[in-house]
């Protein structure tokens, strides 16, 4: 019987609604799922990232600050996950921290990009050590240090598509970002297509504050809307969506201020139009980069992400990439909601063992290698 090698995935991405958290046992060659669980994003702090992903006074008290608090909620969500699973910390070999993205700018004179979540603190807290810090080794490499999830993709799901055959994982959190994998070859493709739920939830919320939840249900919003047509050809032509790959993109570039640029240039609108035109924008957007990064026509299109709840939006990216069979994770084994937490359970699990982490072809890199650093308790 092989050790256990167990590792915790923290994973909160572009929609700031809250934390992931993971346990998962690598020891076989099949990853299990020992317990999960989601925490709320408190209000307060939700607001100051939010705030922070765009210039604004006194930014490098605010973001030290922020830092420390990220790193005290995450540990917060390790606590909750452990006593979920019965484990001790002692039991823990690592924690794989993405942090919170609050500024991403890969395509600058200098490029850069910014998680806060000091892992130091979350060390302390927890008595676990952690990895983090993954994006920056493959920015200082010259990549977009993003998207990081395709390397495991890769590794999870490519001896379970059938030999010959060129299928594509789609992640739908705050941004959208694909993953296609051609098993006729070693080659492994990606990036991220635009946004995914980000401009769905802030136009829902915008249109709906006092609703129970603050994203739209099944898409029920958007189904109620006609498309408009001339907004959708607008955003399409968007200089992020007509950009080649590799790329990378956040909450710093598709947020409020992008969406009522759309909109100034309309002289009259129906908010239920723009919800059902906004996902027909993430629909068109992610069959563009289906078309561009697949080497062959698609067989298979597994989503994952709050996105893959979204009976609507599933229906309208099917009509967009309609010779492909979209399916949930799910039928590989993996609950959509887990999956890009598990990865960075598995990214802390490759610097440990000292393995690469990026895929050159996606994000860019002059390099395959070892991404994270390590921040003892």
């Amino acid at each position: 019987m092989p050790a256990a090698e167990r590792y915790i995935g923290l994973m909160s991405g572009t929609s700031m609604d809250g934390i992931d958290a993971v346990l998962v046992d690598f020891s076989n060659a099949q990853p299990q799922l020992i317990a999960h669980c989601h925490l709320a994003m408190p209000t307060d702090l939700g607001a100051e990232l939010k705030r922070l992903c765009q210039p604004g006074p006194n930014e490098l008290h605010r973001l030290a600050t922020t830092d420390r608090l990220f790193a005290e909620y995450a540990a917060q969500a390790v606590y909750e996950l452990l006593r979920r699973s019965g484990h001790q910390p002692s039991a823990i070999t690592a924690i794989g921290s993405h942090g919170q993205t609050v500024r991403h700018m890969p395509d600058v004179a200098t490029p850069y990009t910014v998680q806060l979540g000091d892992p130091s603190t979350l060390a302390a807290l927890t008595g676990i050590a952690v990895v983090a810090d993954f994006r920056r080794k493959d920015v200082a490499l010259g990549g977009q240090g993003a998207p990081l999830v395709p390397a495991f993709h890769n590794a999870l799901f490519r001896d379970q598509l059938a030999k010959g055959s060129c299928a594509a994982v789609l992640n739908l959190g705050g941004i959208a970002n694909i993953t296609v994998i051609d098993t006729a070859s070693d080659e492994v493709l990606g990036f991220d297509t635009g946004p995914a739920n980000t401009l769905l939830d802030l136009w829902y919320q915008l249109q709906h504050p006092d609703a129970a939840t603050d994203y739209d249900p099944n898409g029920e919003f958007a189904a109620s809307g006609k498309v408009d047509a001339e907004l959708l050809r607008q955003m399409m032509t968007d200089d992020y969506i007509q950009q080649t790959a590799p790329k990378s993109t956040g909450r710093e570039y598709f947020n409020h201020e992008w969406l009522m640029a759309q909109l100034e240039r309309l002289s009259a609108w129906q908010p239920a139009d723009i919800q059902a035109t906004l996902a027909e924008f993430t629909a068109a957007s992610v069959a563009k980069g289906l078309t561009e990064a697949a080497p062959k026509a698609l067989t298979q299109v597994f989503v994952a992400g709050g996105g893959a709840f979204n009976g609507d939006l599933m229906q309208r990216l099917a009509a967009h990439y309609p010779d492909a069979e979209w399916r949930s994770v799910a039928r590989l084994g993996v609950d959509p909601q887990h999956l890009e937490a598990m990865a960075f359970a598995w990214l802390a699990r490759q610097f440990q063992l000292r393995q690469p982490g990026n895929v050159p072809s996606v994000t860019g890199a002059s390099r395959a290698s070892i991404l994270g650093g390590l921040y003892l308790p």
